[in-house]
């Protein structure tokens, strides 16, 4: 089988799903944006998300050209070419290490880009949707959501592909090599996603704090009511958080993990060939396995997507419409993925190989199938955790944290024992093949298993904030109370479907995080020109290596600080100009009477919020890119002639113990704000008296238990939409940063 028919191949299913994402734009944008009264709203939330996507796209870019200009120089200057290198010179090895970091870069900032600017014109044809059919609002918001998930998928797809026919065309170099030159692609895809995240997700969690704050506990009014100041601010943030963030972030997962699978897969290849062994599409078939199966999953999350409807009588859950959908896109996606192992892992010495491979694919779709549950469980109010959050705020704020954190703290032991279990089954499925050295691909395998429907699920994530866009339009253009419940219905969904995509990518992260560490060893290994049968071992015995493996631990807390530390200077400015705004009103039972010609400034929040993101998300995004470089250029002082790698170990075990730290880290910010958002809205949904209570003579007071509620929900919000989300970048920039720069450790 010919490198170039697959890649034909890979590239045809890409183009694919880049042409069904312009159609389903076309089919959304072709509903109608509802009155003037949606539209002004609609406009006002369009044009700040674009607004600060233009500068933080900017500012992004900037530093990523620096960080090019150093590549470049480290590569090309600093480092000397050794006779194993993959090119030969090290200006060609610099050339194509920055080449396609940059692209890498620019498909990132373009992926989370599109999936914003469909959010922000799905919203107002959700909304107005909503005013005639629930399916309608439904199918608009999911296939929405779904041009975000194919551009994602399909863009990864076709840069990696792309970069490889081209080192292949013009390069020279060796089919298994290519890899190597092409390791920038994911490092410049993470570097993006990191600001992104980190930048939208500061953005989003200052606002909603300002707006919860002041509006709900102060002032006493619902969400998205249009008296709030915050309130755009806060709609705007649902964009540039959960869509671009979001979408950024994924982006950098798929390409990240098919380079380092592919790595794997040389690895695989080539030591299969050196014991005689051969497969039935060769060496370059193995090479580009991921790269097929992932093209396979493409269709599969189309048709699935395609498949969501409700019934006439739209009486069913919104919920089980897009787990049916799921449920279509996973059995096809097994069923291409069992075709492709069949096809490109099949080899006559060892029958017995693509099945065991198979069935790691199948243990990654039954780690993500668990981790959805889990994540149900810790964060829906139907179970006991999010119930226990929801008493103890009868009794105040300081119960209520404590109880939030335990929850938090509590929900890492289910995900921990998935993730083992699905590690160690796929290691050892894929030793007993039949094939050498196949345990650390069977891992990989599991990786592309549990991402073959990443398609569908950013489509599913990229849902929740167009819902809750739909929602504050509804309740801002005061539509009637009926089409409000049509849109909290599939708010409500929407909430659980951004956090089932926050434990999907959490587990996807932590196994992704095992493949690209073993690609990490693979590629010291091919760099120091030792043999296929050496043994990279990282030992924590030795005191240069533990501590490199303390900087690690660190390195998650002081991010994490960073980025929480960030959310609440930004709120704090948010809640001053909200309270500046209402000072003059007149208040009854603390609570504020609001004029009936009163107009808030919506726009000075807008414009506090977007400079405090954008100043504050620097610091703790250029964290984890100098610290992992600096450590493994620092400890090259510590090389001796009988330990030359000494250096390149401290850093495998800075990546080891940050990945665990972190994965840990970010289940108990996740779950655990997740948690008390829910404790919140169980509280709103009538639980523990409600949000107000009812005095003798008819009046209305706040209910302590709710504002106890308000204040843990705005503790947990920059745990579960900055700090968690923006440690699954973190996890995986640790990764690509450091097979990106493993030959200047060495």
């Amino acid at each position: 089988m010919s490198a170039s028919f697959l890649l034909v191949l890979v590239i045809a299913f890409s183009l694919f799903g880049l042409l069904f994402a312009a159609y389903l734009v076309r089919w959304v944008l072709g509903h109608s944006t509802g009155s003037e009264a949606m539209q002004r709203i609609s406009n006002a939330i369009k044009e700040g998300a674009e607004a600060f996507m233009r500068r933080q796209n900017r500012t992004i870019l900037l530093l990523a050209l620096l960080s090019a200009g150093v590549l470049f120089f480290g590569y090309g200057v600093v480092r000397s070419h050794r006779e194993w290198d993959p090119v030969s010179s090290s200006l060609a090895l610099a050339g194509w290490i920055t080449l396609s970091f940059v692209f890498g870069a620019l498909c990132s900032v373009f992926a989370g880009y599109v999936g914003m600017w469909i959010s922000i014109r799905s919203n107002i044809r959700t909304a107005h949707a909503a005013l005639s059919s629930l399916n309608d609002a439904l199918r608009i918001a999911l296939r929405g959501g779904a041009v975000s998930g194919l551009l994602v998928v399909a863009m990864s797809l076709l840069g990696v592909s792309g970069l490889y026919a081209m080192v292949s065309a013009v390069g020279n170099v060796a089919p298994t090599k290519i890899p190597l030159l092409i390791v920038g692609y994911g490092f410049g895809a993470s570097f993006v996603a990191l600001f992104a995240q980190l930048g939208g997700g500061i953005y989003t969690k200052a606002a909603d704090v300002g707006a919860d704050l002041v509006g709900k506990v102060e002032a006493g009014i619902p969400e998205d009511d249009p008296r709030n100041p915050a309130v755009i601010a806060d709609l705007v943030g649902d964009n540039v958080g959960d869509c671009a963030g979001r979408g950024a972030d994924l982006f950098e997962s798929t390409a990240a993990e098919n380079i380092g699978a592919m790595i794997l897969g040389a690895s695989l290849a080539a030591a299969a060939q050196n014991a005689g062994m051969t497969f039935s599409a060769g060496v370059v078939g193995v090479m580009m396995f991921p790269l097929v199966a992932r093209a396979f999953g493409i269709v599969a999350s189309i048709v699935g997507i395609m498949m969501v409807k409700m019934d006439k009588e739209e009486k069913i859950d919104p919920m089980e419409a897009l787990n049916r959908g799921y449920y279509f896109a996973v059995v096809l996606a097994m069923a291409a993925f069992g075709g492709a192992t069949y096809w490109l892992l099949n080899s006559p010495q060892a029958p017995a190989a693509w099945w065991h491979f198979f069935l790691c694919g199948v243990i990654g779709v039954l780690t993500s199938v668990a981790f959805v549950y889990i994540t149900q469980y810790y964060t829906e109010y139907r179970y006991r955790p999010v119930q226990t959050i929801a008493q103890a705020s009868t009794t105040g704020p300081a119960t209520n944290i404590i109880a939030g954190f335990g929850v938090g703290l509590e929900c890492v032991w289910m995900p921990t024992l998935v993730m083992g279990a699905a590690l160690l089954i796929s290691y050892y499925l894929g030793a007993s093949s039949g094939l050498p050295h196949a345990g650390l691909f069977g891992t990989a395998v599991a990786t592309m298993g549990m991402l073959a429907t990443a398609a569908y699920i950013l489509a599913m994530d990229t849902f929740g904030p167009i819902t809750d866009n739909a929602g504050g339009i509804v309740e801002m253009s005061q539509q009637p109370e009926n089409v409000r419940k049509k849109t909290d219905r599939l708010d409500a969904v929407g909430n659980t479907t951004k956090a089932l995509t926050k434990g999907y990518a959490v587990g996807s992260a932590g196994l992704a995080a095992f493949l690209l560490f073993q690609a990490y060893m693979d590629e010291v290994i091919q760099y120091a020109g030792l043999g296929p049968d050496y043994v990279f071992k990282v030992d924590l015995g030795k005191p240069v290596v533990f501590v490199g493996a303390f900087i690690g631990a660190m390195l998650v807390f002081l991010f994490s600080a960073l980025a929480i530390r960030a959310v609440g200077k930004a709120a704090q400015s948010i809640i001053e100009e909200v309270r500046r705004q209402y000072a003059p009103l007149p208040r009854v039972n603390d609570i504020i009477q609001f004029p009936a010609d009163f107009k808030p400034e919506y726009g000075s929040c807008v414009d506090i919020v977007t400079k405090a993101a954008l100043r504050k998300m620097v610091a703790p995004g250029l964290l984890p890119v100098l610290v992992p470089v600096s450590v493994g250029l620092l400890f090259k002082a510590f090389i001796t002639e009988g330990d030359k790698l000494i250096a390149a170990e401290a850093v495998a075990a800075l990546l080891m113990v940050g990945t665990v730290v972190g994965i840990l880290t970010a289940l108990f910010l996740n779950n655990g704000g997740g948690a008390w958002d829910n404790a919140k809205k169980y509280i709103e949904a009538g639980a523990h008296g409600g949000k107000y209570l009812t005095l003798r003579d008819g009046g209305k007071t706040k209910n302590p238990a709710h504002s106890a509620a308000v204040v843990g929900d705005t503790v947990g919000d920059p745990f579960k939409d900055t700090a968690g989300p923006s440690l699954h970048v973190l996890i995986k920039l640790l990764s690509t940063i450091t097979l990106v720069l493993a030959p200047l450790f060495i």
